[in-house]
């Protein structure tokens, strides 16, 4: 392959539409195919990223991650939103933040939640059900650690546990209302799995009112079939 085929114009890297095209355009190759996927599955793994980000955990070029985004946008796979900033900006236009869609997820065998979900029954089986309790309250741990690593770069708590769950892979933000904050999380890498073990599902509300410092109400989850999972966190969120 040529070197014009890796690389395409400026005013194309700008328009993922016109990237996408072109690169459609071209005959599939077993590469190309077999990079989309380590692309998609590092935002599955990781959560929403950024173009340079990509780049940097899988050891490609900016320009070659922005190819492979180009077509993952253009077939449905990947959406992409401007990245969130907390506190003062700096110069220049904010970074895009690419993630999965329902159609980019559904491309992933689900066997992980099955083999999830037969290890689960099976420490049930020969522990007992504090055992399951035990290990869901474990599973919380990365996004505490998340949460203690970046606190005291965010005016709130809350802000803070939008930014650590995020970095999980759960894609949240926080909606104001009346009565206070609602978390919301619009992607559960483990929803199956919470599905067939609420103990997940507890053990991360009781983790978001140990961090926030505050009663929290879980209202909605993915795992139950709502399209969104939800936690009303009530005024005031810091003391």
């Amino acid at each position: 392959m040529t070197r014009a085929r890796h690389f395409v114009k400026l005013d194309v890297v700008k328009n993922p539409s016109l990237l996408a095209a072109s690169v459609l355009d071209a005959p599939l190759t077993e590469s190309d195919a077999s990079t989309r996927t380590r692309v998609a599955r590092s935002i599955l793994q990781y959560g929403p990223s950024t173009a340079n980000e990509l780049a940097s955990r899988l050891q490609l070029t900016p320009a070659a991650i922005r190819r492979h985004l180009g077509v993952l946008l253009e077939v449905g796979h990947l959406s992409s939103r401007e990245k969130r900033v907390y506190g003062p900006r700096g110069r220049g236009r904010p970074s895009k933040v690419f993630e999965l869609t329902d159609l980019g997820r559904s491309q992933f065998y689900q066997a992980y939640d099955e083999l999830a979900i037969h290890a689960l029954d099976y420490l049930k089986q020969v522990a007992g059900p504090e055992a399951i309790e035990r290990f869901a309250a474990s599973v919380t741990g990365e996004v505490e650690s998340h949460f203690g690593a970046i606190r005291s770069e965010y005016a709130t708590a809350a802000q803070a546990l939008v930014e650590a769950l995020t970095l999980e892979g759960f894609v949240a933000s926080l909606q104001p209302v009346a009565t206070g904050v609602q978390l919301c999380q619009y992607h559960c890498p483990v929803a199956h799995v919470a599905a067939e073990f609420p103990q997940l599902c507890e053990a991360e509300t009781k983790a978001f009112a140990r961090l926030l410092g505050s009663h929290v109400q879980r209202l909605a989850t993915i795992a139950h079939g709502d399209g969104v999972c939800t936690t009303h966190v009530p005024k005031p969120v810091e003391k």
